[in-house]
């Protein structure tokens, strides 16, 4: 039996290599592009910018003298000179990066006025994402540290005066108890407009001191008041916070009494907790 013969045709030949060639070039410039490797940035990515903030100052040094003496005052009543130089210096925080964290605390163990704690805490935070910004992590490291003290909702209009009409009837109902023991013309000039008004005082009181957000210290800021006890003494801790942007500063001041009847007072620890937080802004180097 005769096998067929296959005849070699040149012109088939070429065009079988170029539709080859074509295949083969476009297969290696599709290739080029995504070349990258898997989670490594392209080279038109942009990279976010570096914070502000690039040191930290040393933060024993930050509190004034004067400072000191208001907020912990049985330092400047030392005996010892040699024991209140060393009380006014305070204790550095141990941390493991002293150019992203820093600390300090003081305290005051005066048997008079029970006892006084202060500290400090700056930190410096960087983010090792190149698409967010150092600015974007510290804002989402201050919105966690918000979070955990779990400040309560504000106090609305409706709550608060709610509140204040609650103590009106409860400070009318006082003051008519008190009437009834006095003569009538003494009952009615004392009492005369002084149970609303001390309920209003009271509600905006409430208020304006609850744990809250504070729209005047830093890019955003807190602040915190826990009360506990009582036990041999009441104890108060004021926390105050702030972010300038990639650092964070915490202010924490604690006082607690010497006796369970008196209790530390929220509007003076929050105002020099304040002051002292306010005094810090601004006060990193670039």
């Amino acid at each position: 039996m005769q096998r067929k013969s296959y005849a070699f045709v040149p012109g088939v030949a070429v065009l079988l290599a170029a539709v080859l060639a074509g295949c083969t070039s476009g297969s290696d410039s599709d290739g080029g592009t995504d070349d990258a490797k898997p989670g490594e940035p392209s080279a038109t990515a942009s990279t976010a910018e570096p914070g502000r903030y690039r040191t930290l100052p040393e933060p024993c040094g930050q509190p004034g003298t004067e400072t000191l003496n208001e907020m912990l005052p049985g330092i400047n009543r030392l005996p010892d000179a040699e024991q209140r130089e060393k009380a006014y210096e305070g204790v550095a925080t141990v941390t493991y990066d002293t150019d992203r964290r820093v600390g300090c605390r003081w305290k005051d163990d005066s048997a008079r006025g029970g006892t006084h704690r202060l500290s400090l805490d700056f930190e410096r935070v960087v983010s090792y994402d190149t698409s967010v910004s150092d600015d974007d992590r510290a804002a989402a490291v201050f919105a966690s540290k918000a979070e955990a003290a779990d400040l309560p909702d504000p106090l609305s209009s409706e709550a608060s005066a709610s509140a204040s009409e609650e103590a009106s009837e409860d400070a009318s109902e006082g003051a008519s108890a008190s009437a009834s023991d006095e003569p009538s013309g003494k009952a009615s000039g004392d009492a005369s407009g002084s149970p609303s008004a001390s309920a209003s005082a009271s509600a905006s009181s409430v208020a304006d001191l609850q744990p809250r957000l504070l729209d005047d210290l830093g890019d955003e800021a807190f602040v915190d008041d826990v009360l506990a006890g009582p036990t041999t003494g009441r104890h108060r801790t004021v926390t105050v916070a702030f972010r300038t942007s990639n650092v964070l500063v915490t202010v924490q001041y604690e006082v607690q009494t010497a006796t369970a009847e008196k209790v530390p007072d929220s509007k003076e620890m929050q105002d020099t907790a304040r002051n002292l937080a306010g005094n810090l802004v601004g006060k990193f180097g670039d």
